[in-house]
């Protein structure tokens, strides 16, 4: 606290301002980097759900050929062929997914500059929490990302590329429409398991108790059922079951790290 007194306001600013130089020089270096990797990137990575040997599609083919009261998942056959309907909508997005690609690996990097910021403003003991959360935080958010592309994306897919209203419709499905949905989907499952970390923090300043969790358990399993279903709008209960579990693991999980009382 006393490097902190001795500061004065533009001392703070100046301190800010590195920190936000240091954040966007990272920043950009690593979005050039990725944008002259992106090709492989693409072919290799994201649009690899694009294909029937996807790792998530052989599993489920390998579960259900093994239970005879499951729908048989196949992977035969199953290609997603994108295209593109605007001029320059390869480049931007070439831009964009590099951008964006940048911010998620950097994540960490940015999180300590903002921690090397305020850590003078922190006692002891204050500094001690910061650290946990930061450590859990990161762990959590990629955990999400991970999830995301692996489980969630790959589900969605699969079913809105094969759903039709009719059989007279063809699906032409756009590069910026599947890269909304590949951006949307895993930014939120990140965020989506940021969600225990803020029930730690929330329990810490008194906020929120374990009997909280206690008596909406049954409302929670309501929504995150819903929640499930608006992710991957599928009839069939194994996939819905897929993306509902890791999401209900996480509200114990937040249920178990507040306090009891």
């Amino acid at each position: 606290m006393e490097e902190l007194q001795e500061m004065s306001f533009w001392d703070h600013i100046d301190a800010l301002r590195a920190v936000l130089i240091r954040i966007v020089a990272v920043l950009v270096v690593a979005t050039i980097v990725l944008f002259c990797m992106m090709p492989s990137i693409f072919d290799s990575v994201i649009l690899a759900p694009c294909h029937g040997d996807f790792v998530l599609y052989r599993l489920f083919e390998r579960m259900t050929s093994s239970v005879s009261w499951l729908p048989q998942f196949t992977t035969n056959g199953f290609e997603v062929e994108l295209i593109n309907i605007k001029l320059a909508s390869q480049f931007f997005i070439h831009m964009s997914t590099s951008f964006w690609l940048a911010l998620v690996l950097t994540f960490p990097f940015v999180l300590y500059e903002l921690w090397t910021f305020i850590s003078p403003a922190l006692y002891h003991n204050e500094k001690q929490g910061v650290k946990m959360a930061f450590f859990i935080g990161c762990f959590m958010f990629f955990l999400g990302v991970l999830v995301g592309y692996f489980v969630v994306f790959p589900v969605t897919l699969r079913f809105l590329a094969d759903y039709h209203v009719s059989q007279m419709v063809p699906n032409q499905i756009s590069l910026d429409s599947y890269m909304d949905t590949f951006l949307m989907l895993i930014f939120v499952m990140g965020i989506i398991f940021e969600l225990p970390l803020v029930a730690w923090l929330l329990g810490v300043l008194g906020m929120l108790h374990r009997g909280f969790f206690r008596t909406y358990r049954r409302h929670a399993i309501i929504v995150l059922l819903v929640l499930a279903a608006l992710i991957t709008p599928t009839g069939d209960p194994f996939t819905l079951m897929v993306v509902f579990l890791p999401i209900y693991l996480l509200f114990e999980l937040s249920a178990y790290l507040v306090p009891s009382e």
